[in-house]
């Protein structure tokens, strides 16, 4: 069985990690801040490692959750310093793929093979073994790291070479953040008009209009659950401003996107700057901006 590192056990990397052992892979963390999945893990059978540079040479391949590129970045250079060659990265972030593509590079001159295997779906679907893992990996590294992946993916597709996982990725949440950006504008017009939260939500509930992430988003806007959706304002901003850059790069106009991320700029600017702070509660601040008491 190959040896996995992993660095990032949070919100997601916890239950990914709980899988990896489950399917009996060795496994070696890290503590970052919070020692409370650390803890659970060791308890479990994992190793602690003493800092990233001993989890590098005691793993195969090593995972990266990560807030973003430049957490990747400083992660990745310990790594490749440090892991022996012939290993795999295999980073679950989602990154600037501008930054991936190097970083890529960067791993191929130090005999290391790259993955970038960004993730969909949420915590409990983690737990569960069964997120979604959009995949950039040459063919060969793909076939070795494809059994790995399956032990906390129901879906794992291979998009193309390194970085095209993070350009998928960033497609997808280019959509789902679309969705929310929407979705508080129509409540709050909804409000503002007269028709109301509730009718709105009874007529696109049920109807063409509704969706897995209309759902998780109405569970707070309309049900009040803070976590029905627990993907923060600030990591929808930064994978908005990841994607502009991937627009520049290929040379595409985005006015749409454009809008979309300055919906989720003016939340985080405006105190939904929080750990707490979701993607839902944007309705909260669309609503305030137009003068409306949610």
């Amino acid at each position: 069985m190959e040896k996995i590192g992993f660095v990032g056990v949070g919100l997601m990397g916890h239950g990914m990690a709980s899988n990896l052992m489950a399917a009996g892979h060795p496994l070696t963390v890290v503590t970052h801040r919070n020692r409370g999945p650390v803890d659970d893990l060791v308890s479990r059978g994992a190793t602690e490692a003493a800092d990233l540079a001993e989890l590098a040479r005691a793993s195969d391949i090593v995972h990266i959750c990560a807030p973003g590129s430049p957490q990747v970045e400083a992660v990745v250079d310990v790594l490749l310093a440090n892991m022996a060659k012939g290993g795999v990265i295999v980073d679950c972030s989602t990154s600037n793929p501008v930054s991936t593509e190097k970083l890529a590079q960067n791993a191929e001159i130090a005999g290391i093979d790259w993955v970038d295997a960004p993730l969909g779906g949420t915590p409990a679907q983690a737990a569960t073994g069964e997120l979604a893992a959009m995949v950039g990996a040459d063919e060969d590294v793909f076939a070795r790291v494809e059994p790995v992946i399956g032990t906390w993916a129901k879906a794992v597709v291979r998009i193309g070479g390194p970085g095209s996982g993070h350009k998928m990725k960033l497609l997808n949440n280019f959509l789902a953040m679309g969705y929310g950006a929407i979705y508080a504008e129509a409540l709050a017009l909804a409000e503002k008009s007269g028709v109301g939260t509730a009718m709105f939500d009874s007529v696109i509930r049920g109807s063409r209009m509704d969706c897995g992430f209309y759902q998780t988003f109405m569970g707070y806007a309309v049900e009040g659950n803070r976590e029905a959706h627990k993907f923060t304002l600030t990591n929808a901003l930064k994978d908005m401003a990841y994607l502009a850059a991937m627009a520049d790069g290929s040379g595409v106009a985005n006015p749409v996107q454009g809008a979309v991320k300055n919906s989720y700029a003016m939340a985080v600017n405006t105190g939904g700057d929080g750990p707490e702070d979701y993607v839902p509660h944007l309705v909260d601040f669309v609503a305030k901006v137009n003068g409306i008491d949610r």
